[in-house]
């Protein structure tokens, strides 16, 4: 960047939040300010908290002798010989051929020859090794069949740095051209967080200092410092948003309802069962809520079975029976019919109860469409067709959102916007780490249900390599003859060519070969809504054994015949999701068997994952080691689009320590200077756009 353009831009009053198209010193975007745009990317600031994807050390100048595989190395030859390849399809910049080039290079510092590779390169690295004699060149190790090679070295590079600072493509754009815009960014906009950061402790390291030396513009500062320096800004901004939303929820409006200990008890008296001591907890927590004024935003977790959907129905009759409306949003088909039986069977009595999803026929939706709209139906059970812009409640007052990391944020929001001052419930499986509570969650009023209804004999986990599978075929065959059930998980729908996993098309005629006379069905997202719905009836009476599935067995499957569950390639799965799955089976008075199929040999990572899953049927130390091996954005499985991570480079569980400085520090803050706190808060308010992000 010219001192020109740098007085510039450092003159014309240029500020953190301005556009990151200042920095180009036009008036339009360019190519990649557009891209960094369309991702997200829009000032200044945005643009610093892009943060780097590995820092490399550069190593010292040595011989072939001493190369390393998966590291850079810095070395010194002269080519011996080399074949050059159109790169087939590939062009550059202006349509220019790119190529392919594997050289032979001759060690400076021995009899040593090394393989040099260049993939997908402009003409200017052809040109330069015809033309060089002796050249220097730094790139990545490579060791594949005991052969080292160098991929893609810079020939002659200019080490004038201890490391090389590399970041990730976004939306296109490659990570040397961000690299390039943040290096354009003055050293006032870089002071300028200091006039933004968290006014508390620690003041002695300040955070542009910690951002400019992970940027690599800097080396006054020690690397693990600055990360620790801006994991504790995240934590403490992150604190702030969730006191504000907390503050924001408070100052709506909501109807309160005071329910009697003898309307619960009433109520109670309704289900087949009794209540554990927790799920009556839970109940007496949520009454102290409707008793507040503004809208009840409390989460239910609780492990696989624990009866949270108990919960939900007895405070959704609650609100039928005062004459208001509930709605119950599930994340699939199969789950809502499971609830709307249920809910059926025991308050259809009581209540008027309906099914909303989108497979309905047409015109059955209109008939509750309109049913809705005055008021006839009190509990509606549906899918995201719930949320479609022609359903119109008539008082809504209740709104539950069951497995809620299926869901975005606007989809629960769209549910809400269904009624004024709604209520919300919304309930997970998958528990939640404490820390993750306070970081994540921590404007939700949290219920636990970890008692089990009695009469569970519980689940036995087990890993099965290849040495063992035959008498593990040996023992499903004899709880088949039982007459028990059982589910097969694989985790693709049909071969692969990119990845070397099993499917269901090879696994069901595995097992046909297997159990020739038994009836063996699939189950899987590709096939029609109706059915899988046929599929699932023929297995709830009993008509299918062996169903061979995908996860969507994962939620809403609720048969107390089926015993055992097997899963193939489990290294491939959270553990959490592992844990969700293998509550299909044990839900009744049988006991439970669950069975991790392994073909193939595993990292040590994934068979340390795997003993976890073995020895432990505790949901919370299993999320917590879950949290700890795969991060938070990946607890509740792959496909996040209602727990994604809030954070960059915190991790609450694994920077505890950290953490729970910054909690203490806002106490002392509030303390002492409330004031501050108060106007921190404030500025977090005005960002704030909806009632909630739940």
């Amino acid at each position: 960047m010219s001192y020109t353009l740098l007085k510039v831009l450092s003159t014309n009053n240029l500020g953190i939040h301005s556009t990151i198209i200042s920095l180009t010193s036009r008036k339009k975007p360019t190519q990649t300010t557009e891209k960094l745009m369309g991702a997200g990317i829009h000032t200044i600031k945005d643009l610093i908290w892009i943060l780097p994807l590995r820092h490399q050390e550069i190593p010292q100048l040595t011989s072939v002798k001493n190369i390393q595989a998966d590291g850079l190395f810095l070395g010194k030859g002269r080519i011996l010989s080399s074949k050059i390849f159109p790169a087939f399809g590939r062009r550059g910049k202006g349509r220019v051929q790119l190529f392919n080039i594997n050289a032979l290079l001759k060690d400076h510092f021995s009899e040593e020859v090394i393989t040099v590779k260049w993939f997908n390169t402009y003409p200017n690295i052809r040109k330069q090794i015809s033309e060089l004699e002796t050249f220097i060149f730094l790139g990545e190790v490579k060791k594949i069949n005991d052969q080292f090679s160098v991929t893609n070295p810079k020939i002659n590079p200019i080490v004038n740095e201890k490391s090389i600072i590399e970041y990730s493509t976004i939306n296109g754009v490659a990570g040397s051209h961000t690299k390039k815009l943040i290096q354009k960014i003055p050293l006032h906009l870089w002071q300028e967080l200091d006039l933004l950061s968290f006014p508390i402790p620690p003041q002695d390291i300040k955070l542009s200092a910690a951002f400019m030396a992970l940027h690599g513009l800097t080396s006054e500062m020690n690397l693990q410092a600055a990360v620790e320096r801006i994991k504790y800004e995240e934590l403490a901004i992150n604190q702030l948003k969730i006191k504000a939303r907390r503050l924001k929820n408070q100052a709506l409006k909501a109807e309160k309802y005071k329910f009697s200990t003898a309307q619960l008890e009433a109520g109670e008296k309704l289900f087949p069962y009794q209540f554990t001591p927790d799920q009556k907890k839970v109940l007496h927590e949520i009454c102290d809520d409707l008793n507040q004024g503004y809208p009840m935003m409390r989460l239910i977790q609780g492990d696989v079975g624990c009866g949270k959907t108990t919960v939900a129905l007895m405070a959704a009759y609650l609100f039928c029976s005062s004459n208001k409306q509930a709605a119950l949003m599930c994340p699939t088909e199969a789950l809502a019919i499971q609830h709307f039986k249920t809910a059926q069977k025991i308050l259809g009595h009581r209540i008027t109860i309906e099914l909303l999803t989108g497979s309905l026929k047409a015109k059955n939706k209109q008939a509750v469409q309109q049913q809705l709209k005055t008021g006839k139906i009190d509990l509606i059970i549906g899918t995201h067709a719930l949320i479609q812009d022609s359903i119109v409640f008539q008082d809504l007052a209740l709104a539950i959102i069951d497995e809620q990391h299926k869901f975005g944020v606007n989809q629960r929001l769209s549910l809400y916007a269904k009624g004024t001052g709604v209520h919300s419930i919304i309930m997970t499986a998958t528990p939640i780490p404490r820390s993750l509570q306070l970081s994540q969650f921590g404007d939700l009023n949290i219920s636990t249900i970890k008692q089990l209804p009695t009469g569970r004999k519980g689940i036995q986990t087990r890993i099965i390599r290849t040495d063992l599978m035959e008498k593990y075929l040996s023992f499903l065959k004899t709880r088949i003859s039982l007459g028990e059930q059982a589910y097969i998980v694989v985790p693709a729908i049909e071969e692969s060519a990119s990845l070397d996993i099993e499917n269901i098309n090879s696994i069901y005629d595995l097992y046909c070969e297997y159990f020739p006379d038994l009836n063996i069905q699939t189950l899987h997202g590709q096939q029609k809504a109706e059915d899988r719905n046929l599929i699932l009836e023929d297995f709830a009476h009993q008509k299918i054994n062996i169903l061979i599935a995908t996860t969507v067995i994962e939620v809403g499957i609720d048969n107390h015949n089926s015993t055992v569950l097997s899963l193939y390639n489990p290294e491939r799965f959270g553990l959490s999701s592992i844990h969700q799955l293998r509550g299909r089976v044990g839900r009744g008075e049988k006991p439970g068997f669950c069975f991790l199929l392994l073909d193939r040999k595993i990292s040590d990572e994934a068979q340390k994952r795997l003993k976890v899953i073995e020895s432990s049927c505790d949901g919370f130390e299993i999320a917590e080691e879950d949290l700890k091996i795969r991060g938070q954005g990946d607890l509740f499985g792959t496909n996040q689009s209602g727990i994604a991570s809030p954070f960059k480079v915190a991790n609450p569980i694994i920077d505890r320590d950290i953490f729970e400085r910054v909690t203490q520090d806002l106490k002392l803050l509030e303390s002492k200077s409330p004031e501050k706190l108060n106007q921190l808060l404030q500025m977090e308010l005005n960002k704030i756009h909806v009632s909630t992000t739940i």
